[in-house]
């Protein structure tokens, strides 16, 4: 380890992308990539060309991108407001991020940084939380999940009770949850509720296109709570890397000091904006996405070996049925690394398999490949 560099950090592995390079090659020549939960379609064309000529004729790449991000802050305030019966979105509720991964690595500099204090997760669920946190030197507090994957609420509430030094300041929830798919429930819901103000509760609603559940109508009333959302995947714009959150204002103001000054490129935002824009288009996918969803877990879960959960977002989790951890561990990695080799990409996390949903072929290929692959393991 280098003798400038934080002795903390030599206990830390870097995020590395679960697909791409990583772990055994892929000897088939089409690759279906389905471990990262992105839209299994391109952008349009025509959105594309348009795109292309706002490019071209618009934007000169000698000149600083809107460091306020006006424009689209009012944008994505329409779009919100749009599943609201009270539309009181406003750009003032609205902060922009480089992915909802600076977003996450602002909120965790605004109040826990310095040793002031710690964040609660619920394991399995989204790992950057934990990952941002240690980077920081902020130490996470976890708790785990029932068999339906629900918070375990008693033992997150001794948890708060019991961390002192520092105490829990942050509670990160996925809604619907990474990697299972769960959205929140109501005694979930009314746990979070009853947390002190003085407890920064944040929920990523990632997945809200897909689950077309939101706790947005309660932020006015909850201004500990924050609501994390993202244009990477029913967007279809996860190569801009465009997150967004909602909260009062008083709390927006406290991200846009952390965040660093043109965080998102001209292109990037143009992108956002234009994608909002034609979310009539984009969005106008998601029935097909959801149908196909369906198919594929109901197809899963007809197979002995395999517990398929259900899901609200655009992906399903599965494990395998009647085996021992490290049993289970062996024959997941062995699947895992069939259906790579086959061309499928799943992410095997938590003690199971993560699979995005992907087009209509994709899927077939899917249940086809780990069929084979099932049979091969007499499973």
């Amino acid at each position: 380890m280098l003798p400038f560099i934080r002795s903390d950090l030599a206990k830390l592995t870097a995020y590395t992308h679960p697909g791409g390079n990583a772990g055994k090659p892929v000897t088939a020549t089409a690759v279906d990539r389905l471990d990262t939960n992105e839209s299994p379609d391109d952008l349009p064309s025509e959105v594309k060309e348009k795109l292309a000529w706002t490019y071209q004729q618009l934007i000169e790449t000698n000149r600083y991108p809107d460091g306020g991000h006006e424009a689209l802050k009012s944008a994505i305030a329409e779009y919100v407001n749009e599943s609201l019966q009270d539309a009181w979105i406003t750009p003032a509720n609205i902060s922009v991020g480089n992915g909802s991964d600076e977003l996450i690595r602002s909120l965790l500099i605004a109040t826990c940084l310095g040793g002031v204090g710690s964040i609660l997760v619920a394991n399995p669920t989204f790992s950057m939380y934990g990952i941002l946190a240690q980077t920081l030197g902020i130490p996470v507090v976890t708790v785990g999940r029932s068999p339906a994957f629900e918070i375990g609420v008693a033992a997150a509430q001794l948890a708060i009770e019991q961390t002192e030094d520092p105490p829990i300041r942050v509670v990160f929830v996925v809604h619907p949850n990474s990697p299972t798919g769960n959205a929140l429930t109501t005694s979930e819901l009314t746990w979070l509720r009853s947390l002190p103000k003085q407890i920064l509760v944040v929920i990523d609603e990632a997945y809200f296109e897909f689950s077309q559940t939101t706790v947005v109508s309660e932020l006015l009333q909850r201004p500990n709570w924050i609501v994390l959302r993202t244009f990477s995947k029913a967007f279809r714009l996860a190569a801009h890397r465009v997150g967004y959150a909602i909260a009062i204002p008083e709390l927006i103001k406290v991200l846009e000091k952390i965040r660093l000054p043109y965080n998102l490129t001209t292109f990037s935002q143009v992108a956002a904006l234009v994608a909002l824009q034609q979310r009539t288009l984009l969005l106008g996918s998601i029935p097909q996405l959801l149908t196909e969803r369906a198919k594929l877990s109901h197809a899963l879960g007809l197979h002995p070996a395999l517990q398929v959960y259900n899901s609200a977002a655009n992906f399903i989790y599965l494990r395998l049925k009647d085996t021992d951890c490290q049993e289970e561990s062996n024959y997941l990695s062995s699947l895992n690394q069939q259906l790579r080799a086959s061309g499928t990409l799943v992410r095997q996390i938590n003690g199971g398999l993560r699979i995005t949903v992907g087009s209509q072929e994709e899927n077939l290929r899917t249940l086809q490949r780990l069929q084979a692959a099932l049979d091969k393991m007499g499973k």
